[in-house]
């Protein structure tokens, strides 16, 4: 194969020519509109920042997915902190965290503030709609990913392999065994024309930087449970138990659940009815899964609790896993300038794809598709993404729409 004309460590169109106020502004669009869990919100990124605005590349947005999925915390923050950073340096990294983060953070805030809880048809049709809206969004992103980084035998055939991976050994192990399965692979497979998707993300990050924050990361995680039984401050308690929980888990999202609830009902911290309707709550609300921590921080039992417990659980449980990026990209984009990195790479990247593509059977469609009615309805949000190009935050107005209108009639 005839290598491009694309020489190696070429920057991305676009890169680093952004201003926070551009990277707060996007990222806020997608905090209010980004429906259906992490691995939706990888598909709602990739549309907005990748398709539409160009900000990276196809191959270096699944370059970041890739070292994403590798470290513990919420993946689809970490890709979002990491453009903003690329975007628009730390301050934009910093946007990208707030506007992401705080619409359904404000929203668990005022649930946990009335105490209401979504019931009736109305209701349930709501949420079962933005269920379906997640089918559509990630149907598109495996397919659009899959005709880039799967586009060949070799690679197709590691995104199968990642599929067995995610399938037969379920969780993060699984998640990690495939794209170490895919790494593995396009050393073997993949070296030819290895250099043509390299492209330069200028994260400009020192390593000095990289080993403060991997440092901060190890001394938090091993201090603070010392600090709070020291000092008996509930406050320094609940940094910890939230902090514990972001940087212990792997795959974000829905796996956070079970280390949150022996952090905080175990202890007596919150009941399980209340643990258990903050999670639903949760569902219906757009942005990342583990602002759970906002509703949990503001209902928990003893003082501080409220805005400002819930202002501590979000920030605890969201450090680990930005101190563990942070520390990782210096090294990161040594790492994949290589021959053989690349080739690993683009074995990683096909890998993705299989992940995706797993995660769009189990838990996206079947926590969705239940009837021939819910199928009509995936469809409809997936040929208006893919055919008609409509933006997503309509289909997710549209497919919610569905959902209530199924539910009644």
């Amino acid at each position: 194969m005839k290598p491009s004309t694309q020489a190696i460590g070429t920057e991305v169109e676009n890169r680093g020519n952004g201003t926070p106020g551009e990277v707060f502004a996007a990222f806020l669009k997608l905090g209010v509109s980004s429906f259906g869990g992490p691995i939706a919100h990888l598909g709602y990124f990739r549309d907005e920042l990748v398709v539409r605005r160009k900000w990276i590349d196809e191959a270096g947005y699944a370059d970041l997915v890739a070292l994403c999925q590798f470290l513990p915390g919420p993946a689809s923050s970490q890709v979002g902190f990491a453009l903003g950073l690329l975007r628009a340096g730390p301050l934009g990294a910093l946007a990208a965290w707030t506007a992401f983060t705080l619409p359904s953070a404000i929203l668990l805030l005022l649930f946990a503030t009335v105490a209401a809880s979504i019931e009736g048809p109305v209701g349930t049709g709501l949420l079962h709609g933005l269920k379906i809206v997640a089918v559509a969004v990630v149907a598109q992103a495996v397919w659009g990913m899959a005709k880039s980084l799967a586009p060949d035998r070799q690679r197709a055939s590691i995104a199968l392999a990642g599929i067995v991976c995610v399938v037969f050994l379920a969780g993060a192990f699984g998640q990690i065994l495939a794209l170490a399965v895919g790494a593995i692979a396009g050393l073997v497979f993949c070296r030819d024309g290895a250099a043509r998707e390299a492209a330069h993300l200028q994260f400009r990050v020192p390593k000095s930087l990289g080993y403060i924050a991997l440092a901060a990361f190890i001394l938090l995680l091993g201090l603070l449970p010392l600090l709070a039984a020291v000092a008996g401050s509930q406050g320094l308690s609940l940094f910890d138990a939230f902090y514990r929980a972001g940087a212990l888990v792997f795959g974000g999202g829905h796996v956070v659940l079970p280390l949150l609830q022996s952090e905080v009902v175990a202890t007596g911290w919150v009941t399980e009815d209340a643990f258990i309707a903050g999670y639903g709550a949760t569902q219906a609300v757009p942005g990342p899964l583990f602002t759970f921590a906002a509703y949990l921080g503001a209902v928990v039992g003893p003082q501080p609790n409220g805005v400002f417990g819930a202002a501590i659980a979000l920030v605890a449980i969201f450090l680990p896993g930005m101190l563990l990026l942070v520390g990782a990209l210096p090294f990161w984009e040594g790492f994949r300038r290589h021959l053989p990195a690349q080739a690993a790479m683009r074995g990683a990247n096909a890998a993705v794809v299989g992940i995706l593509g797993a995660a769009l059977y189990d838990p996206v469609w079947t926590s969705a598709i239940f009837t021939s009615k819910d199928f009509t309805l995936a469809l409809a949000g997936f040929i208006l993404l893919t055919v008609w190009k409509t933006p997503p935050w309509v289909v997710v107005v549209i497919c919610a729409a569905g959902g209530v209108l199924l539910a009644l009639f």
